[in-house]
């Protein structure tokens, strides 16, 4: 099942660099861009956005006060809570004063949502984007259903302060950081560490692979991306009607890693949070920590590591060639205005995203506080991120390794990712076999496929 859709393949994972000095955009330079910053009084609508990322509320807060402060244009953000936005937004849609901003995760996510999505095509938010970012965007023929507004990598994430120390302990498994350049690597360094977590100073060597809806997207989604882009690349593929499995066992061995040489019991990771990783690894409870760009922010909040304390290694599973794999590096957040709302809130809406991307104070908020890499031309400067996630990851193509493609876009449901979700927890705690995961994976895909083609 092809949809005739722009998806974030390979080519747009090389993009987060490529993004850093692109030049042009499909309208005016960057910098006449910047200066169109000026908000837009109000003409009789409202703005209702359902944000998606927790960890960005507090900013979206302040953005939406202070343009209603420049304009009258009432805004309203309702954020969703970790792991129920689709069920959130399905309540929402249904009721009279509906969102006229929400987002997508991509191809599969706009499927059941596409005929509430505005043709952005003529919209400044799309002129806007960068000569190269095609890949960014979601299309079906002319017709713009949705824009990515940030472009993030994720990896694991690293303590450097730790692993340095554990680099100069008697007997460690490597000499620095870039001698894990595998899964192999990876393991002995991992098992070492756990088994001189005293020593150390650690309660782990990874964080709780906590499967509490507030975390276990990092695994049922992210993790489980790396099966997915490597069996494509075998197949040639960008999408399956049917996958086959045939890197679950390369999955089984990672998840296996992270339940084994972990800061808490396998049978303990159902409850485990979000915020419970955030914390161990922000605290010096762990060496490792799955996550992305995105944390960047959770970690500026608790002051406790330094930026230059920051490292990311690739998720390696045990796939020959992968000394040459980078980060994960793709978008699963397109924003799309409600064609269903009235003119009025539909232009107000418009006219706020272009704000946001061209005001000096949208401008920040999404790259310096947000943290937040995007495809428009206006954010040069100043308005380029700090984040130090970001520059690692750009500096994994600098060094000509290749990015993996967030190709979790294609999973075929909420559904799927559920199902897997328990199997793997079920495996973890012991009351299922590894079989049901491969069951989850591979069968319910099918199924799920076929349900959703209907």
């Amino acid at each position: 099942m092809k949809k005739k859709l722009v998806t974030v393949l390979l080519c747009g994972a090389m993009a987060v660099t490529a993004l850093a000095g692109c030049g042009g955009s499909k309208s005016s330079s960057s910098s006449s861009a910047a200066s169109s910053g000026t908000a837009k009084k109000a003409s009789g609508g409202k703005v209702y956005y359902l944000n998606f990322k927790p960890e960005a509320d507090e900013q979206w807060q302040a953005l939406a006060k202070e343009y209603t402060k420049e304009t009258g244009t009432e805004v309203k953000v309702v954020t969703a809570a970790s792991g129920t936005y689709e069920q959130q937004l399905t309540s929402e849609m249904a009721k009279k004063d509906a969102p006229t901003l929400f987002q997508v995760n991509g191809p599969v996510g706009l499927a059941s949502w596409k005929d509430y999505c505005d043709d952005m095509s003529q919209s400044e938010l799309y002129k806007h984007m960068k000569d190269g970012t095609d890949s960014f965007v979601l299309k079906d023929g002319d017709k713009v259903d949705g824009i990515a507004y940030v472009i993030e990598t994720y990896g694991i994430i690293y303590n450097k302060t730790l692993l340095d120390k554990y680099c100069k302990l008697d007997g460690a498994k490597i000499s620095k950081p870039e001698d894990i350049n595998s899964f192999a690597k990876l393991k002995e360094v991992a098992d070492d560490i756990q088994a001189r977590k005293d020593e150390l100073g650690v309660k782990g060597a990874f964080t709780s692979a906590g499967m509490d809806s507030s975390s276990d997207w990092r695994f049922k989604t992210h993790l489980a991306n790396l099966p997915i882009y490597y069996e494509y690349q075998k197949e040639g593929e960008t999408d399956t009607d049917a996958i086959k499995g045939e890197y679950l066992d390369n999955f089984k061995q990672i998840w296996d890693l992270y339940l084994t040489d972990s800061t808490c019991k396998p049978s303990e990771i159902a409850a485990k949070t979000g915020d419970d990783a955030n914390s161990e690894f922000n605290n010096g409870e762990a060496v490792f920590y799955q996550n992305g760009t995105w944390a960047y922010s959770d970690i500026q909040k608790a002051g406790k590591l330094k930026d230059d304390e920051l490292g990311m290694l690739p998720i390696y599973i045990g796939v020959d060639g992968e000394e040459n794999q980078g980060l994960c590096t793709g978008s699963e957040n397109y924003w799309c205005v409600n064609s269903q709302a009235s003119d009025a809130d539909k232009q107000a809406t418009y006219d706020f995203l272009n704000w946001v991307i061209t005001s000096d104070q949208g401008r920040d908020a999404l790259a310096n506080k947000m943290g937040f890499v995007t495809p428009f031309d206006t954010f040069t400067g100043k308005y380029e991120t700090s984040n130090p996630l970001v520059k690692i990851a750009n500096q994994y193509v600098a060094d000509g390794k290749t990015p993996v493609s967030w190709n979790f876009t294609t999973m075929p449901s909420e559904e799927w990712k559920n199902q897997l979700g328990s199997a793997m927890t079920a495996y973890a705690d012991g009351s299922g076999k590894w079989d049901g995961v491969v069951k989850a994976f591979v069968d319910n895909w099918k199924t799920e496929k076929a349900a959703t083609a209907q």
